[in-house]
């Protein structure tokens, strides 16, 4: 029994949950998203909830109950909210700066990193320090900052590099004499 899969999405005002052939269509203020379905389940809407039920007994219908409701969840906050990463970086000389469709950083490499930006996320720089990637896709949004953060990591001895606002690097000592 999934503890997540037997709990219903309920479907704000504002978005629209379309089931049609075999996938998923969410319609809201931030875009649509669609979603192919697994035979392993069986879906069905009914007075603003959306319901998912394994469609047998076998262990991957089970394994596929409880990630299709996330999955769907996440497809109606993203389309009515959005989600949001915020990047830090830290280091002499290293910045960010949004430059038309590409994000442009300085990370003391002997050239400068471009990135082009994907047309269903946006990124902003606030602060030279700072990177603040939103869009409506959890996915999306979390491959980016990852590919982000992938150009220079932030390392254990002076901290140096891109890290995730929240995230905590652990510091290694120096040498010693």
């Amino acid at each position: 029994m999934s503890r997540v899969g037997k709990n219903p999405v309920v479907i704000p005002s504002g978005v629209t949950l379309e089931v049609q052939g075999g996938a998923v269509l969410a319609k809201g203020k931030l875009g649509s998203l669609n979603l192919a379905l697994s035979d392993q389940v069986e879906t069905r809407i009914e007075d603003g909830k959306f319901w998912v039920k394994p469609a047998n007994d076998t262990k991957q219908a089970r394994l596929m109950w409880g990630t299709v409701r996330n999955i769907v969840r996440n497809m109606v906050v993203g389309v009515s909210e959005g989600f949001t990463k915020s990047l830090e970086i830290n280091g002499v000389g290293y910045r960010a700066l949004v430059q038309g469709k590409n994000l442009q950083l300085q990370l003391g490499y002997s050239h400068d990193v471009i990135y082009p930006i994907p047309a269903d996320v946006q990124i902003k720089c606030e602060r030279p320090t700072a990177i603040t990637i939103s869009g409506a896709s959890k996915q999306r949004v979390g491959q980016v900052a990852a590919e982000i953060r992938g150009f220079r990591p932030p390392e254990p001895y002076k901290g140096k590099g891109i890290k995730y606002a929240d995230e905590i690097v652990l510091r290694k000592e120096g040498k010693k004499k």
